[in-house]
């Protein structure tokens, strides 16, 4: 029988754990009010306030940083504690509802709750995952992400000591907004841009170029700099793609041959990635920028990279549409992109871990919805994962993941088939759209980087076997 996984949580008992975290609160407290009033300015770094959020309403928040604004009054840099790190800001003295000697004990009541919900949660899932391995035989091998990964953690891979290295080196946006062509965008993460940029703490703006992504501290120099004679109005690199209907095309830019440009678009991205390391070392990886394109230039809204090899089958590095571009199709673009590459290459691929929190939902909603339609247009009588695979490019791993979180696999007599009558494949599509931009294979103008030996290299089509451990009707 399969053991449960070891929860990934502190293994002190709950009793004694609460009873030593509500101990070493009460004697910080105690400490803090010995020597002074907790609620004096400048407030403690992690103690809890409460904030009055953007919105309008109260949020409990934990104080990560402070220091003082131009007019001499204290501000604090906050963590919402029901939000993403995306949404820590500066806030003034004049938006905090509750001083700490009260918010501090809000916190222990929200602590203690959640550890109740978390305890209640971890053993139903235990439950349901044991008996889906009672139940369940279909072996998903170790490699590219898989769409049973339903408990996404965008940190996977780091472990407690480099995650919390991660978190006190970017744990305050140095930039808060940033100009991008006629966009003004907020700052959702630290960027290491050159520490000459933010000298004396965080900035409120940064202006960058959209056709170059180089930076400038002043919309004079941005504007001086654009009013350079010759100066390319689009990416470096190839034009792979033009769709003049939907008025976008897709560069690709070698990381060797751009490199300043590409670091400079590393740079920017790492403004809206958490997750994601930023390598100085770009010559490995090309970088496929996609871009609206109007009388005035190409406007870059969004790109993702590739390694030129990928022994683990990656298609797919680092994803990112920008936000003032974001909810119009393009994430999903990029994605079905992605896999017309790995089609041209005649291999099938997965994206690189860890992914974010809003690439997993967009991962798993294309997934669903290209298998789906292959289901419903495929003329035989008979179809296997693998043929799956070869039509789309998706690894088995993932088709298999897809189809049991779709409740279409299924086990009759020891054999696995899908179970996809029209009638129910039609209501689960409806779930599934295809929205957006599509990419239209005829439009693309491109060749591999490299050709390998099929024979020698697992993720080619040609080398994949037609049979399958789930073959099915």
């Amino acid at each position: 029988m399969t053991q449960p996984k070891k929860r990934p949580r502190s293994s002190k008992p709950k009793s004694s754990r609460r009873s030593s975290e509500g101990n070493s609160n009460s004697q910080a407290d105690a400490g803090d009010v010995a020597n002074q009033n907790i609620d004096e300015h400048p407030l403690q770094l992690k103690h809890s306030i409460v904030v009055r959020y953007r919105d309008g309403s109260r949020r409990l928040a934990t104080i990560i940083e402070r220091s003082k604004d131009s007019s001499d009054e204290w501000q604090y840099y906050v963590h919402y504690n029901e939000f993403n790190r995306r949404m820590d800001e500066w806030i003034g003295i004049s938006r905090i509802l509750s001083l700490p000697s009260e918010a501090n004990a809000l916190q222990l009541d929200v602590t203690k709750a959640d550890e109740d919900a978390e305890d209640a949660e971890w053993e139903s899932n235990e439950l349901k995952r044991l008996k889906s391995e009672s139940s369940s035989s279909v072996s998903l091998s170790q490699g590219p992400t898989t769409i049973l990964e339903l408990e996404h953690d965008e940190h996977e891979g780091m472990d407690d000591a480099a995650l919390k290295e991660h978190e006190e080196v970017t744990k305050v946006k140095n930039i808060r907004n940033t100009q991008f062509g006629k966009h003004i965008m907020e700052c959702w993460y630290f960027s290491p841009y050159p520490k000459e940029y933010y000298p004396d703490g965080p900035v409120d703006m940064l202006y960058v170029c959209e056709f170059t992504f180089r930076f400038f501290k002043t919309k004079d120099e941005l504007i001086r700099y654009q009013n350079k004679p010759g100066l390319a109005r689009h990416p470096p690199g190839n034009e792979i793609y033009r769709d003049m209907e939907n008025k976008v095309s897709m560069f690709e830019v070698d990381g060797f041959v751009e490199k300043i440009y590409c670091q400079n678009l590393s740079y920017f991205a790492k403004l809206f990635l958490d997750h994601k390391t930023l390598y100085f070392d770009v010559d490995p990886f090309l970088f496929y920028v996609l871009c609206t394109h109007d009388e005035r230039g190409f406007h870059p809204v969004g790109f993702f990279s590739k390694e030129k090899y990928s022994d683990l089958g990656f298609n797919l590095a680092c994803i990112l549409i920008f936000p003032s571009a974001q909810r119009k199709g393009y994430g999903r673009f990029l994605i079905a992109f992605s896999y017309e590459l790995s089609k041209k290459e005649e291999k099938v691929g997965s994206p690189e871990k860890p992914l974010s929190d809003l690439g997993a939902v967009s991962y798993k909603s294309y997934w669903a919805s290209t298998i789906l339609r292959v289901l419903r247009s495929y003329p035989g009588s008979s179809l296997s994962v693998m043929d799956i695979a070869k039509m789309t490019s998706i690894v088995t791993e993932d088709v298999i993941g897809t189809l049991q979180q779709l409740h279409l696999l299924r086990n009759m007599n020891g054999n696995y088939i899908i179970f996809a009558p029209p009638n129910i494949l039609e209501d689960i599509m409806l779930k599934f759209p295809v929205t957006g931009i599509p990419v239209d294979s005829e439009k693309l103008h491109w060749a591999p980087l490299y050709s390998s030996d099929p024979r020698k290299d697992k993720w080619s089509i040609k080398a994949k076997r037609d049979s399958s451990a789930a073959d099915i009707l």
